[in-house]
């Protein structure tokens, strides 16, 4: 009789310390996915802070295990926007940077050699990435995607106005000069 009164008891103490226990189970949404906070950007989903319905394989195997979302509870909502206060000081310090830089590159023209024949015509074509490189040279960082040609540059002896694209809020251009060099 007493080892049937300590199962008893020890059930009751789990089932108690199970009770107390609290645990957040994902809420569902009025279409029956999982709810889930989102703590990072997420492409074709939501931004941070975004509470987005999903379903309930794409939270468990793709955005819970990466970090990229959390269970909506109260705690959780106070958290992320603490931290979406701290990104967007961050981005916009990083936005004032490249407002300068983009101001820096509408005042510079930079100066690209080619290969070219009698007539001007280049034997290759002034890419993003000879743009990108010519940049870095005078201390200005841009990367080849961030060079948006609208057609191919084979003309020497030209000065072009090309488009720059360093985030979805600052655009500028830049002069590229094209010198044809004669080949040896």
């Amino acid at each position: 009789m007493a080892a049937k009164a300590n199962r008893t008891g020890t059930a009751d103490q789990k089932t108690a310390a199970e009770r107390s226990r609290k645990r957040a189970f994902p809420t569902r949404g009025p279409h029956g996915g999982m709810q889930l906070l989102l703590v990072e950007d997420v492409p074709n989903l939501g931004k941070i802070g975004d509470v987005v319905e999903v379903r309930p394989g794409y939270a468990r195997n793709y955005l819970l295990p990466r970090g990229m979302a959390t269970l909506v509870t109260d705690h959780n909502l106070r958290l992320v926007e603490r931290h979406k206060e701290k990104v967007q000081k961050a981005r916009e310090a990083k936005l004032a940077d490249l407002r300068m830089l983009a101001e820096q590159i509408a005042r510079v023209t930079i100066t690209v050699e080619a290969l070219a024949n009698e007539e001007g015509h280049l034997y290759g074509s002034v890419g993003p990435q000879e743009i990108s490189k010519a940049l870095k040279e005078q201390n200005l960082l841009v990367e080849p995607d961030m060079v948006r040609l609208e057609g191919v540059i084979k003309q020497a002896n030209a000065l072009y106005e090309v488009d720059v694209h360093l985030a979805p809020e600052v655009d500028t251009k830049v002069k590229v000069l094209v010198i044809g060099q004669q080949k040896a």
